[in-house]
């Protein structure tokens, strides 16, 4: 096997002190947002971001539609009335404050997103007279076109358009740079963030990066109970890099979750049990509402919430008669009655009825725009969409027209999951906060996926902004930067180098590996006391036998050892939080087998877990702890009501003397392929990939090296920064490639 010596410099032995008023920890939308309201009101930012932040994030390539944008002009509905309808659809298991600045400043966001140069309306008429569109404003409508509060977007636009916004109000960035510790000092008597440790994720430098106030937007965790090492791109939804470090580092710091004992069947994992999302036949968001077939070609009834058959797919975008609104989309699969929308027949009562497996999604029976919108603009502008589902597809030769694309599993799923193969998602557990979005630690704020119940896009650009302003306005109030400790820093320093100063170990797969398999044996779709401890002892044998033999050749293998161990650190929160609650819960999907009780009264309560000194603190507070959305929300906002709508270093020893190597690893499948006659070696695509998995080719002018394939994240965005068209070609691996049929009719045989 070839070996590259690395092509980034060796800076493992230097430290640099960086200083501003607002941190921003993760670069995706709630990030972005958070720099860019801190930075508007004059406070010096520095934004944190594992990948590239024109690219990054699970939205870094698109996403298709923006939720809750309740104040849109053609909007029916408040504000009020959809957070508390997300609030009574989670029997209150729900973020009743984050949900309601969603549905209050979304829409104001993606205006500012539009101001940024993203494409929020039908500009070009593409859809002029379609029914989802308001031919005045141009915007376009998904899921209720009656109440119209969720828009369809062209997502594709927006982390670019975010990126420039960023660089022009001043915002300091540091890509390709993982944060890995809070910096946790006293001020009046309390704990009190003051900025926290990172790590260049190619060149291994070391930041101490000191803030007046920090905002964690980094993503849910991931890769807790699926994981495969060979194609580790693909084991979750999002990319590799949101594995949840934010939650780690919180967790160790004393910040306190809640909700952490959620955890739901398995959705998305496309290294071998599903498909790539979005890309099999379905009806469900970004599908809603697609024609369905069996495999005859016998069309499947859409009924409304009373079982009423709609005639007509125009039908299936209103909501029933009597009802006000339906809700559609994100955390919303089987809503309650008062917010069950138009949808085809349980699965049970479709095999009673003697349809036949498998199914479909017919486009070419939907009318001429509806069909164009789903595939085309949903389908393309979603995350993961625009390169390995539409184009594509569309060189295999699908035409929506004459082709179907199968659906798997037992109804709309792209797989069948086993119950001990969970994720966190469906509005999971995070961070518990405060109003302004503040944790338990002063100085320390959260948005977006750090939040306990989060959602969609809107969630994280409105929560990002309304966090980074707290943040903003509580830094003037400081005249001076906290202090911090500088042997915890050290101390951190030396935690992250470890591994590297290993000549030979364990590799960080094995671990992940094993802390997977842990958590589906002793965390799976049923809890019970003795489960939990043992699982707790073996993930504690792992952190005292198994971190110390971890071992990598470069910055990037030891970035991926730091996630790893994040992972373990997460593992053991949730198994914490699994023990606090004693009664199984079906709005939480939580299931005990020491206990009969299901949903008890007195245990209907936010249980909150947090670490003190190494001993684990349990705490509890009511369901409806936020109080009146719309009027605790205006106690504390009119401001934004009335007016909106240098560093030293180190010295050099050792270790930045160590010669750093890369050896491609070996991967079953091949991702990305480069036309020889066409690419230049620009390596565009290395600059963009957010996972960085390629290197520049030590040969001028060549293509770059794929090093890590099995790392590959399948986004596309390789494809879209490459200015050479058919230089780079990104391809899943053949189990992915969903099979598509010709269009089928009852009478044909």
């Amino acid at each position: 096997m070839q070996t590259y010596n690395w092509p980034y410099k060796n800076e493992l032995d230097i430290t640099e002190t960086l200083s501003c008023d607002v941190l921003v920890l993760g670069g995706g939308l709630a990030g972005c947002y958070a720099a860019i309201a801190a930075a508007r009101r004059g406070q010096s930012v520095i934004l944190v971001e594992k990948g590239a932040t024109a690219r990054s994030g699970s939205a870094g390539t698109g996403f298709d539609h923006w939720e809750s944008a309740c104040t849109n002009p053609c909007s029916t509905v408040t504000p009020k009335e959809i957070a508390e309808a997300y609030v009574d659809e989670q029997c209150g298991y729900s973020n009743g404050i984050a949900h309601y600045i969603e549905c209050r400043e979304g829409y104001d966001r993606l205006l500012d997103l539009e101001s940024f140069g993203g494409k929020v309306r039908d500009t070009d008429d593409e859809f002029k007279g379609a029914e989802f569109r308001d031919d005045e404003t141009k915007l376009m409508f998904a899921y209720d076109y009656k109440n119209k509060f969720t828009l369809r977007v062209w997502g594709s636009t927006f982390k670019p358009a975010l990126f420039k916004e960023l660089l022009r109000l001043g915002v300091k960035v540091l890509d390709r740079t993982e944060a890995t510790a809070l910096l946790i000092t006293a001020r009046n008597g309390k704990k009190h963030g003051a900025g926290a440790c990172a790590m260049d994720v190619r060149t291994g430098k070391f930041y101490i990066l000191r803030a007046k106030e920090t905002v964690l937007t980094m993503s849910r965790p991931a890769r807790v109970w699926l994981f495969n090492p060979d194609m580790t791109g693909l084991c979750e939804f999002r990319p590799m890099q949101s594995i949840g470090s934010g939650h780690a580092m919180g967790y160790k710091a004393g910040i306190e979750f809640t909700m952490m004992e959620k955890s739901v069947k398995g959705e998305f994992s496309a290294a071998g049990r599903s498909f790539p999302p979005y890309g099999a036949g379905n009806n469900h968001n970004t599908w809603y509402a697609a024609t369905m077939v069996d495999a005859r070609g016998v069309e499947i009834p859409y009924v409304d919430r009373d079982g009423n058959e709609l005639k007509t797919v125009s039908e299936r975008y209103y909501p029933a008669p009597g009802q006000k609104f339906f809700l559609k989309g994100g955390v919303i699969d089987n809503p309650k009655y008062e917010y069950r929308g138009p949808e085809t027949l349980d699965f049970e009562e479709l095999m009673r009825r003697g349809y036949q497996l498998p199914f479909y999604a017919d486009l070419s029976r939907m009318p001429d725009a509806e069909r164009r919108v789903i595939w085309g603009m949903m389908v393309g502008e979603e995350g993961k969409t625009k390169i390995p589902i539409l184009k594509n597809y569309t060189e295999r030769g699908f035409d929506p027209k004459k082709h179907m694309l199968q659906s798997y599993g037992t109804g709309w799923q792209s797989a069948n999951f086993l119950e001990q193969e969970r994720q966190l998602f469906g509005a999971p557990g995070g961070i518990w906060h405060d109003w302004d979005l503040k944790t338990n630690i002063d100085g320390i704020y959260a948005a977006g996926d750090q939040l306990y119940a989060s959602d969609c896009a809107g969630f994280a650009c409105a929560t990002g902004y309304y966090a980074g302003r707290k943040a903003a306005a509580a830094a003037k109030t400081l005249d001076t930067l906290p202090d911090y400790n500088e042997a915890e820093a050290a101390a951190e320093r030396e935690r992250l180098l470890a591994p590297i100063r290993r000549e030979d170990g364990m590799d960080w797969r094995e671990l992940n590996m094993a802390i997977s398999k842990a958590m589906q044996n002793y965390c799976g779709g049923v809890k019970c006391d003795a489960l939990l401890h043992e699982g707790l002892d073996l993930l504690e044998s792992f952190e005292t036998e198994i971190v110390p033999q971890i071992s990598c050749k470069n910055p990037h293998e030891l970035m991926r050892a730091h996630e790893v161990f994040d992972i373990l650190t997460v593992s053991k929160l949730i198994l914490h939080a699994c023990l606090s609650r004693k009664t199984s819960s079906e709005p939480l999907f939580f299931k005990r087998t020491d206990s009969t009780e299901t949903d008890p009264e007195r245990d209907r309560r936010f249980i909150t877990v947090r670490q003190e000194n190494g001993e684990v603190i349990y705490g509890s507070h009511p369901l409806y702890y936020f109080g009146d959305l719309e009027t605790e929300y205006e106690k504390r906002n009119g401001d934004y009501i009335r007016t909106e709508q240098k560093g030293g270093v180190s010295e050099m020893s050792e270790l930045q003397n160590k010669i750093l190597t890369a050896e491609p690893v070996p991967c079953s499948t091949h991702p990305i392929l480069y036309d020889e006659t066409k690419c230049v070696g620009c390596n565009a695509c290395v600059n963009i990939c957010q996972v960085d998995i390629l290197i520049p080719s030590p040969e001028k002018g060549k293509h770059p090296i794929v090093l890590y394939p099995g790392e590959c994240y399948y986004c596309g965005a390789c494809v879209m920064a490459c200015p050479h068209d058919g230089a780079i070609r990104l391809e899943h691996p053949l189990m992915n490639r969903a099979k598509f049929v010709p269009v089928r009719y009852p009478e044909e045989k």
